[in-house]
């Protein structure tokens, strides 16, 4: 690399020429240290013969080239600096937003949730509705590459008709995300309402490969169409930087949702029935119950000799009042503790 291309920059090449004397410098070494240089007059330069606001801007300029090149303890030193030399709320609000693409880069969850709690503390003193939205999306990915996959739900739809975060993920992307967490969320009524027939969500689903049949399958009852379109799904799941760690965990949600769905149906049905609607053969849906039964994930029992499945459906009021008992329990037990206390 030519030395020539930094030359303005004469108050460093006295200590390059020292430094080049007692070892022996690469290119990409040198690139680094003239950007330094480079960062150091404009600060300098900045504070010397312009004002504040000029001085701000060089410092956010020097955080974004450390974020860049993927430096992520200069870059977290630069911006906090940085935030030192800013007043208003939602520009402090955007240096919190380049914290969260670093955490979000690194998958650092421990500087993302401390970032989303600082966020929200700024939108205390004031924010605009923008960046509030964009923060929805930032909590809902969190949440989800945290496997809570309800609150994702709510805070990706409170954002579908506003989205504007398109330095995390397209808006395709954020679609797809929308409709997995949606179908292992919500209920048949509020699928339909919120998803199947969203408009936002309608106008570009069918971009993304097998999500319109994976989705539609489900709330139409089509459980073969589902098996297949859920299939083609899998390997973009497996290998989505986000998803990946919980993949195991969501095939066994949807089919734990698609299986109640079918069941909901019948007080009664045939082992063969049921294999017969998902496409499957009746060994591997006799195996897929047995195990989602001990789990506790469906309420049903085979009867292996007769070959037939039925419900038992729990009743929510005797589950209720079964709650209270055990909860009113638990209150007089510790108020004849306390009792116990003041009569010392």
């Amino acid at each position: 690399m030519s030395l020539q291309l930094f030359n303005p920059l004469t108050r460093c090449n006295p200590l390059l020429e020292k430094v080049k004397k007692h070892m022996l410098m690469s290119d990409e070494f040198l690139f680094l240290f003239y950007r330094t240089c480079f960062w150091h007059y404009r600060i300098a330069d900045a504070e010397e013969n312009l004002g504040e606001s000029e001085v701000r801007e060089a410092h956010l300029a020097k955080s974004l080239y450390y974020i860049r090149i993927g430096d992520k303890e200069k870059a977290l030193e630069q911006l906090k600096l940085t935030e030192t030399k800013t007043v208003a709320v939602g520009q402090k609000m955007d240096l919190v937003f380049y914290t969260l693409q670093i955490g979000f880069f690194y998958m650092d969850f421990d500087l993302i949730s401390k970032s989303i709690d600082k966020a929200k503390n700024l939108f205390e003193e004031g924010g605009d509705w923008e960046r509030k939205n964009r923060l929805k999306v930032y909590e809902g990915l969190y949440c989800m590459a945290t496997r809570n996959f309800k609150k994702a739900t709510d805070l990706f739809l409170g954002s579908i008709s506003t989205f504007t975060t398109y330095e995390l993920f397209p808006y395709e992307t954020f679609i797809f995300y929308t409709v997995l967490t949606s179908i292992i969320s919500l209920d048949r009524v509020s699928l339909k309402q919120k998803v199947v027939d969203a408009p936002e969500i309608l106008t570009v689903i069918r971009k993304i490969p097998n999500l319109s049949e994976f989705l539609n399958s489900l709330y139409d009852c089509q459980y073969k169409s589902f098996f297949l379109a859920f299939a083609g799904l899998t390997e973009q799941i497996k290998l989505d930087r986000y998803l990946h760690p919980h993949f195991r965990f969501y095939m066994r949600e949807v089919r734990t949702v698609v299986y109640s769905q079918f069941l909901e149906s019948y007080k009664s049905v045939t082992i063969e029935a049921m294999a017969k609607a998902f496409g499957v053969t009746v060994e591997f849906i006799d195996l897929e119950l047995s195990r989602f039964i001990a789990a506790g994930k469906l309420h049903c029992k085979i009867d292996k000799v007769a070959g037939v499945l039925e419900t038992n459906r729990p009743d929510a009021k005797n589950a209720l009042y079964q709650a209270t008992i055990k909860q009113g329990d638990f209150l007089l037990n510790r108020i004849q503790k306390l009792s116990r206390v003041i009569d010392l």
